[in-house]
């Protein structure tokens, strides 16, 4: 079970291209590489822990305000990691903008509150939030390679096409994959890749 947790989200489960969940983040912060890994660690970070501290209440938590609760929670580790971010990285954190404080209203997070860790213990509820985490972080990592190869020629600010491709062969880069509707493409094609092979799986 431990490793299901861990793994079902990556390929099976996967929240953004199976759950259609955080598509909007995964459209606004992906232009770059470097962004698409601090959000993939930030939401990874706040999901998790806010897996552990719901699980670890779950008992105590009345059915009524419940929702509450885990707004308050999730709010605190939201504020505590955009404040970490200014702190350490502080150009990163101004790229990202607003998307940072909105991983409140991330239906990821929100989610797995309440349909995982309101119902099991902390140790799964932990891997749980790990699980989704990553699979949410492997989408915004790939279409952020891609969109910033594609469309700026660099991956991390590095330039990785050469001047040569420019001058003699008329390479231009590809202005649509800086744009929201780029990233919207490369999920659609991701989407439908994983499904392919998930239904060559089932029948075989």
């Amino acid at each position: 079970m431990a490793k299901d947790l861990l793994t079902e989200p990556l390929i099976n489960d996967n929240p953004v291209t199976t759950q259609l969940l955080g598509i909007c983040s995964a459209l606004a912060v992906t232009t770059k590489l470097e962004t698409s890994v601090v959000m993939t660690i930030s939401l990874t970070a706040v999901l998790t822990c806010s897996n552990v501290i719901i699980s670890a209440m779950r008992n105590i938590i009345p059915g009524k305000i419940r929702m509450i609760v885990e707004l308050i929670v999730i709010a605190s580790l939201v504020i505590i990691t955009d404040q970490i971010l200014k702190a350490f990285a502080f150009q990163i954190s101004k790229q990202l903008s607003v998307f940072v404080g909105l991983i409140i209203t991330n239906c990821i997070v929100m989610g797995r509150a309440e349909a995982f860790a309101l119902a099991n213990p902390p140790k799964a509820s932990l891997l749980d939030g790990i699980g989704n985490g990553l699979g949410y972080g492997v989408i915004l990592v790939i279409v952020g390679a891609i969109r910033e190869l594609l469309g700026s020629g660099t991956l991390y600010d590095i330039k990785i096409v050469p001047d040569f491709m420019y001058d003699e062969w008329g390479y231009t880069n590809m202005g649509l994959m800086v744009l929201a509707p780029g990233a919207f493409f490369l999920i659609g094609l991701i989407a439908a890749a994983q499904k392919a092979i998930l239904l060559k799986k089932g029948a075989n």
